[in-house]
């Protein structure tokens, strides 16, 4: 998801120590495996388009004899492979930037990305069988798609486990490791939201929804998230607990006072007591608002996921009265 403000996620930078072997110049060939770059399509060229296969990102300049060496070398490798990598050329006369911030102090120079992130380089105009060795030797570490679907559904279980434990700060940190490898991840996209919320940050969770592309807003994970913001929005409505819990002391039968009770104590993540609620207007009138209680107790389940504890737990003691 391009242009995604994540406010757990860094900004790209820092520095790399390059150690042994080249780079390029010149004119583009023709077709999509080799190209030209600027500072401001990096991003695009080699941060995303290496999530998907290796990138490597040749430095050089027009003055600079080794670069016009290797930059014919580089091509024909890259060409030969047919593929395996993509090469990216970039002019660091008139970019200067990402250079400086890869701590590139000589060209040519040749930085391999992969998954978003460099992961090896070489400088110098080394020999065309040295070059293709590196492409060799990097396609070949380059993890398979399987790999890298069990590696997020990891992570995202991870993630899960810590936004379980209210460990706000690592867990969204993990989401937003996911959505680097992943930018259109809807569960990571919607950890990041449900991470804001439970901090209480409920104005950034709904500007994480509205970010959301039109194509994923159907996805499970993201209208857990929306029924989530709304049911606490509305909650908000219903004021102090106190006095819904005194409405109910002195009528136990007040179904709307405990409905509403119910609604509020989810918004305060007490998910346990706001299904006991549901559960006790249930068991007394099941016609009350034509089963309200019922489907906002679904409702409920959908916001809070399948695997919660308290999913499971009320879901058992539903069945029970739904079935006894």
């Amino acid at each position: 998801m391009s242009g995604f403000d994540n406010p757990y996620g860094g900004s790209f930078g820092g520095q790399m120590n390059v150690s042994a072997n080249g780079a390029s110049n010149g004119a583009t060939p023709p077709g999509g495996l080799i190209k030209d770059t600027t500072t401001a399509d990096f991003g695009k060229d080699v941060i995303e388009e290496s999530r998907t296969q290796p990138v490597l990102v040749d430095f050089w300049a027009p003055w600079c004899g080794p670069c016009k060496q290797l930059g014919p070398v580089i091509e024909k490798a890259v060409t030969a492979a047919g593929g395996k990598v993509k090469l990216v050329k970039m002019n660091i006369d008139d970019h200067p930037a990402i250079a400086g911030q890869l701590g590139i102090q000589s060209i040519p120079a040749v930085i391999a990305f992969s998954n978003g992130q460099p992961v090896d380089g070489f400088m110098g105009a080394v020999p065309e069988s040295q070059v293709n060795e590196f492409i060799n030797k990097l396609s070949d570490k380059s993890p398979s798609e399987q790999d890298r679907k069990a590696e997020i559904a990891s992570a995202l279980d991870q993630a899960e486990q810590l936004l379980a434990e209210e460990k706000l700060q690592e867990a969204g940190q993990l989401f937003a490791a996911v959505m680097q490898a992943d930018p259109e991840n809807p569960k990571a996209l919607a950890g990041i939201g449900r991470c804001m919320v439970a901090a209480g940050q409920l104005d950034r969770a709904k500007q994480v929804l509205e970010q959301v592309p039109e194509e994923l807003k159907d996805d499970d994970a993201i209208k857990a998230l929306s029924a989530r913001i709304e049911q606490i929005e509305e909650a908000r409505k219903f004021g102090d607990p106190a006095e819904l819990e005194h409405a109910l002391a002195l009528n136990a039968d007040d179904h709307a006072a405990r409905m509403k009770l119910a609604k509020v104590l989810n918004a305060e993540g007490k998910r346990d007591e706001a299904a006991e609620h549901l559960l006790t207007i249930m068991r007394k009138d099941r016609e009350f608002e034509d089963d309200g209680a019922r489907k906002q107790l679904i409702a409920f389940f959908e916001a809070w996921g399948p695997k919660d504890p308290a999913t499971i737990a009320a879901r058992r003691r539903l069945s029970t009265i739904l079935f006894s």
